[in-house]
């Protein structure tokens, strides 16, 4: 966590000793008070007409900030942790399908929402990230209206589907889903907030103004776990209530095994429901060496919540990161009761964990931003459980190497789901790892590939270097692939590479 400003840097309190207590809650003060000051410094700066909904915004963002000032430190008592409860964690294969004449009724109960605020930048793409192509040129927004649409058709219903954009995607999401216009499926968006980032110097805005096209640098969303607010405040938790729905299913966009899921939603409102309701659900998976830095799930103080490793005591880290001491992680995929989360924003019981964000501006300036993550509010809700679910409802596609793996014929599309291919003799994705100069934007990836490989076999694949790939090429068990620098591997059409390394050059030339 950082220090608060120095004394050098606070106006007036000098004579109070620097590392007395009192110094330090004078400091806090003074910087909550300069904040807000530069903060009513923006707002002046805004028309009037919008001055009301960005004072409430940035009242929320000053909130933030003086919980981050109070906070002693991210860690929590690490002796604290209480073991997992029997009923905590309930299997996912103990859960049972609904009876079909009964699936509408509890499908007219949900309402499907996707975190939609990030862009493609890192995958080398401009615009929202769920306009990327990842499958029979169908884009991560595509498969979900498709899913959703099935759905409604299949069963009579009427599911809707709620974006959750950002100021960086709001604009062209706008545009795109008018195409679905003629789709039986109701589309609503709305924006979370716009918060300035601070400077690590003086712990103030770096913005001039309240103008954001101008300066986008200067701003940022605060993460998913803003969602609570925007979304009551956008007025659609208080339609989806009005209308009878009961659920939400809240997950990221670019996660393709996030589905809506029958059993789950029969234990939540179907004839398995309990007899307690079940406010909030938190969707796990088993851990494998490749998670080990994804949130978790504790008993702490008497209650479920989310552990992320920002959270952990650096001497408990590798606690953290054991696969036998914690089972599970946080797929990100959450189910949440509306009238609850009605209950806790009225009763002002949100609560939380702030996740610092470091960043250095392309200025060089070194900013933070104050972040929240969605699923740390599960302490605040009651009869919170997990479930752990197979491992295809987490199947993000973050990095190329994840396209990769998508694209393939690992996977069937059906009515907007991924299916994996009966083929495949485990359950287990194949781990690839790609080169980052090579293939980390998409559309250099895709230039790299005739066509996509046969990866049916295959456990794991790392490739580095000047690679391509031509077509038909079918890979199995693990294979390496590494061009040395100031070479080029070219894999031929049609070669079948099982348990090969390959190094060097191999260069095929047309004659």
């Amino acid at each position: 966590m950082l220090d608060v400003p120095n004394e050098g840097k606070v106006r007036g309190h000098q004579r109070v000793p620097s590392d007395s207590k009192e110094f330090h809650e004078v400091t806090k003060r003074d910087a909550l008070r300069l904040l807000e000051n530069d903060v009513d410094r923006l707002l002046q700066t805004t028309e009037q007409v919008r001055r009301p909904a960005l004072q409430a915004e940035m009242g929320r963002f000053a909130d933030l900030f003086g919980r981050f000032l109070q906070e002693e430190g991210p860690a929590l008592d690490w002796n604290k942790i209480q073991k997992l409860p029997e009923n905590a964690v309930m299997n996912y294969s103990n859960l049972k399908l609904p009876k079909n004449e009964q699936i509408r009724n509890m499908l007219d109960k949900l309402v499907v929402i996707k975190l939609n605020g990030g862009l493609g930048t890192s995958m080398g793409c401009h615009g929202p990230k769920s306009v990327i192509p990842v499958r029979s040129d169908l884009t991560f927004l595509d498969l979900t209206v498709q899913q959703i649409e099935h759905l409604n058709k299949t069963y009579d219903a009427n599911v809707p589907l709620v974006l959750m954009n950002s100021f960086n995607t709001d604009e062209d999401t706008e545009k795109i889903v008018r195409k679905y216009k003629g789709f039986r499926v109701q589309i609503h968006t709305f924006n979370q907030s716009c918060f300035p980032r601070i400077s690590r110097e003086h712990f103030l805005p770096v913005a001039k103004d309240f103008d954001v096209e101008k300066d986008m640098e200067a701003w940022y969303p605060p993460g998913h776990g803003d969602f609570y607010d925007t979304f009551r405040n956008s007025g659609l938790l208080k339609k989806f209530i009005e209308e009878g729905r009961e659920y939400c299913f809240l997950s990221n966009i670019d996660n393709l095994g996030a589905t809506v899921d029958l059993n789950i939603l029969n234990k939540l409102v179907g004839e398995e429901r309990a007899s307690t309701p079940v406010e909030f659900v938190m969707e796990v998976t088993d851990k494998t060496r490749a998670d080990v830095k994804g949130g978790t799930l504790i008993q702490f103080e008497n209650k479920l919540r989310l552990l992320e490793i920002a959270q952990v005591p650096p001497e408990h880290v590798d606690d953290f990161k054991s696969v036998k001491t914690f089972k599970f992680f946080n797929t990100n995929n959450i189910w949440a009761n509306l009238a609850s989360i009605d209950r806790v924003l009225r009763e002002r019981t949100l609560s939380m964990e702030i996740i610092v964000n470091n960043k250095t501006l392309e200025t060089g300036l070194r900013v933070i931003q104050l972040e929240t993550a969605v699923g740390s509010a599960m302490k605040c809700f009651d009869g919170a459980i997990g479930i752990n679910v197979p491992r295809s409802r987490f199947l993000p596609v973050k990095k190329s190497s994840d396209l990769l793996l998508v694209m393939s014929n690992l996977y069937t599309l059906k009515n907007g789901s991924l299916v994996m291919s009966p083929q495949r003799m485990f359950p287990t994705t194949p781990l690839v790892k790609l080169g980052e100069n090579h293939f980390s934007k998409v559309k250099e990836f895709l230039g790299r590939f005739a066509n996509i490989p046969d990866i049916i076999e295959l456990d794991h694949l790392t490739v580095s270097g000047d690679v391509t790939f031509g077509r038909g090429v079918s890979l199995r068990g693990t294979v390496i692939i590494i061009a040395n620098h100031g070479d080029r591997i070219d894999i031929p059409a049609g070669a079948i590479l099982e348990n090969k390394i390959v190094s060097g050059n191999m260069r095929i030339l047309d004659h």
